[in-house]
């Protein structure tokens, strides 16, 4: 029996069902299956931190033409927002910009978590395989989890932007020249840095504390936002120095991968993205 594409209203029609039967799958998994168990935690070691390093760094070896292709577009994204910012007189916003790869990269890593879950399942894994996150059990979970990422990374951006309107106070800023000068050069510009160090660490430690491991967690089970959240929370309560000690070496990581022209971070980004799923088999039963 020959098969016929039909009408264009019944093919039409069709296609609206399935995408609106998909949606209906993605909005039922932000709040989990109920029969998912409760996951279970494991106390992490230093030890623990550079196995995950160590295997994320092979995982990165493994796919290494495949992730740093990909990977490339976040320091051409970065590049861009740093120009745009220079454009219109927002360089006051730079340094928040390019400190919010730090927020966002659980979000940015997400393909490498699949990817090293792939691998890990001995699964045939190629970059392809990122868009493959769409078909786990908690992408509608995994959405919102990214929503709430950004929506931390906006408000940063916009508590950054108060913080200098209170301390140096001249909008929009003269000059590149003058700008520096007033940073550099004045109580109020160390004011500023001081105290947009120590903001910029509290978000830090929130995006830490909600993201550790729930979006590895949210790949893998289907447990809803809220107990993915929770768990990362009580990964990192009840790891305080260890979970603390991965914080950094992520903070040091992307610092050093940010400056020539946040081209490492093409390598950063993925390393630590893979070692992270890692982290993540250590941290969760």
């Amino acid at each position: 029996m020959d098969h016929t594409i039909g009408n264009p209203a019944s093919w039409v029609a069709r296609h609206v069902i399935a995408t609106f039967s998909h949606f209906g799958v993605m909005i039922r998994t932000i709040g989990g299956d109920k029969e998912e168990s409760k996951p279970i935690i494991r106390t992490l070691t230093m030890g623990d931190l550079r196995d995950a390093l160590a295997q994320g760094y092979d995982d990165f070896k493994t796919f290494r033409s495949d992730v740093i292709t990909v990977c490339t577009l976040y320091p051409i994204i970065g590049v861009c927002l740093a120009f745009m910012a220079f454009q219109g007189s927002l360089f006051h916003l730079v340094v928040p910009l390019i400190s919010g790869f730090a927020l966002l990269g659980p979000v940015a890593s997400v393909g490498m978590y699949e990817m090293s879950r792939r691998r890990e399942a001995g699964e045939e894994t190629n970059w392809f395989a990122i868009f493959e996150v769409i078909r786990s059990p908690g992408i509608g979970a995994i959405v919102v989890l990214a929503v709430i990422c950004f929506a931390i990374f906006a408000a940063w951006l916009g508590l950054a932007h108060v913080i200098y309107l209170l301390t140096i106070g001249t909008w929009p800023p003269e000059s590149i020249g003058s700008f520096l000068a007033d940073v550099f050069g004045t109580g109020a510009g160390w004011t500023m840095m001081i105290v947009g160090t120590a903001v910029g660490f509290v978000f830090a430690l929130l995006v830490l504390m909600t993201v550790i491991v729930s979006f590895p967690l949210l790949l893998e089970r289907n447990v809803g936002v809220v107990t993915a959240v929770m768990t990362s929370v009580r990964v990192v309560i009840a790891n305080p120095v260890t979970t603390m000690a991965w914080g950094l070496i992520v903070a040091v990581s992307l610092v050093i991968g940010s400056l020539p022209l946040l081209l490492g971070l093409s390598v950063v980004l993925p390393i630590l993205g893979h070692a992270t799923w890692y982290l993540y088999r250590k941290a969760v039963v």
